[in-house]
């Protein structure tokens, strides 16, 4: 018999090495963008086709997202994100094999389709596992493995950019941009190896008629093994209460996403991902070394780097309090302070800056490079930057789509919400090296408009989903109520929970024995 993996943490930790995948992606060009090796054997891509290398594995990300909802709901979830990280390994192989930009360009995109997958599916497979109190936390483990492979990946190729006398020196192989393409195989083939001692998702397993399997898999993570728990029977309850009656009504889930009720929802997930790319964040992050450089700094990629570490640290305050603090402030509060750090860095930049004439220069704008004071504040604006996201849009943003919608649209609503998510990404992965040229420091400006205008979005349409259960979610989103006046509401499961350990509430798990009976029981008492 196989060893199966039954902590949640470990579970859901080992799974977010899927997120780990995007955060390979995000700097995958940061730190060769710095190189000669790169510059001179891709013909020193500038704007457009700079552009267009980058946003290569983001609109393969777009892709990925829109297949990863029939995957999911057909082979399970964990058989999917194993065929995205195949799809990884691949377009890896191709990128350190490299010989031509399109080459290079088709790689990326075959590696793209992998991070649309997994980026859709593990924080839908960890929300399924995860209970209610520490659900928050769980999904944030995936922007936390993010962080990881944006760190993780930037120092790669930092340590690679010194192969052949350095980031600088003419004449430098291609190893220093080939091997931390290489690298990159690693994680995705540690991946599919572990999950095949990984649970598949209860809920996924229940829609089957996997009764049996999805009753063990409650038992293993939520009540050690027992599968008489309060705690597991109460889950397993609401789970095929739900599954019943989107039988009984014969819900499509194709149909369901258009009314009203499910659309609200749609288009909050879609919305969340959108304003998470518009922010601002990934320009900090693809180009960060432009960022550096317009703020005069003239050895951008070991600062760069700070960022990188402060992305992972800032992270773990999420992790612990999510949920607690929950998910509507967190939205709110982090818009607001991004919104001010890029008016502030903006400012400083267009106030003190000057034109760059170099025709080879990636940046047509920059402050001096003697301007001490300055350049340490726009350095300063770009950490607490990074570091605002990090405890607030980073982990919300892949929380609250995959617990909002029910049991029968979540795979496929989730993924409509991660494509908003690549779709945005892409536009400004091509777009940013072009703005950067054009507007340049005006572009900041843009983005404090973008968060301004989240800010004002999410008051009114973001409503508090901590502390309930998945099943739930209905009655928060059809309460009446407006989003600023909502509170998470105290959950049935709990009062379901001492019911069955009361003795007052019977559960037959005759579904998972083969037995069909009445579900739930009611004992009058004595």
């Amino acid at each position: 018999m196989r060893y199966r993996v039954k902590n949640i943490y470990a579970i859901c930790a080992f799974a977010a090495i899927g997120g780990g995948l995007f955060g390979f992606d995000i700097s995958s060009m940061s730190g060769v963008l710095g190189t000669r090796a790169y510059t001179d054997y891709f013909n020193n891509p500038q704007g457009a086709r700079q552009g267009a290398i980058t946003s290569a594995m983001p609109a393969g990300s777009l892709l990925g997202s829109l297949v990863s909802s029939p995957l999911g709901d057909y082979l399970g979830r964990k058989k999917a994100i194993q065929i995205g990280c195949i799809l990884w390994i691949l377009g890896s192989i191709i990128q350190t094999a490299s010989q031509t930009v399109g080459m290079l360009v088709f790689g990326r995109i075959i590696s793209g389709i992998c991070v649309g997958i997994t980026s859709t599916l593990v924080p839908v497979y960890q929300a399924e596992l995860a209970p209610k109190e520490v659900r928050g936390r769980m999904v944030s483990l995936q922007q936390w493995a993010i962080t990881w492979g944006i760190l993780i990946q930037y120092f790669v190729q930092y340590g690679a950019s010194y192969y052949g006398g350095g980031p600088a020196h003419k004449g430098q192989g291609t190893a220093a941009f080939r091997i931390p393409w290489a690298i990159q195989i690693i994680p995705a083939a540690i991946l599919i190896g572990g999950l095949f001692y990984l649970p598949e998702s209860p809920r996924w397993l229940a829609v089957k008629n996997r009764w049996e399997d999805a009753l063990r898999v409650l038992a293993d993570v939520h009540g050690n093994g027992d599968l008489n728990n309060p705690v597991v029977l109460a889950q397993y309850q609401e789970i095929e209460d739900v599954i019943r009656f989107e039988r009984e009504e014969a819900i499509s889930s194709y149909a369901e996403l258009t009314k009203p009720r499910i659309l609200r929802r749609v288009i909050l997930g879609m919305s969340i991902q959108m304003w998470s790319q518009l922010c601002g964040m990934n320009v900090m992050m693809y180009y960060i070394v432009y960022v550096m450089q317009g703020a005069g700094v003239t050895k951008p990629l070991l600062p760069a780097s700070i960022q990188y570490i402060i992305n992972v640290l800032m992270t773990i305050p999420a992790i612990i309090w999510m949920d607690k603090w929950g998910r509507r402030p967190t939205l709110l509060l982090g818009s607001f302070a991004m919104m001010s750090l890029l008016l502030i860095s903006g400012s400083i930049q267009g106030a003190f800056g000057n034109p760059v004439k170099d025709p080879e220069s990636a940046i047509t704008w920059a402050m001096p490079h003697d301007d001490g004071s300055r350049t340490k504040a726009v350095v300063a604006c770009s950490y607490l930057f990074v570091a605002t996201f990090a405890i607030s849009w980073g982990p919300v943003s892949w929380t609250m789509p995959a617990e909002v919608f029910p049991n029968k649209v979540r795979a496929m609503a989730v993924s409509l919400s991660t494509a908003s998510n690549w779709a945005c990404n892409c536009g400004l992965a091509f777009a940013v090296p072009p703005l950067l040229r054009i507007i340049n420091w005006k572009m900041y400006m843009i983005f404090a408009a973008f968060n301004g205008i989240a800010l004002i979005h999410m008051f009114f349409t973001a409503p508090e989903t901590k502390g309930i259960t998945l099943e739930e979610m209905d009655d928060v989103f059809d309460s009446g109520h407006p989003p600023w006046k909502t509170r998470s509401p105290v959950s049935r499961l709990d009062s379901l929970q001492r019911d069955i350990a009361d003795g007052t509430v019977k559960v037959d798990i005759g579904a998972a024995t083969g037995r069909h009976t009445e579900t739930l029981q009611t004992i009058s008492k004595e």
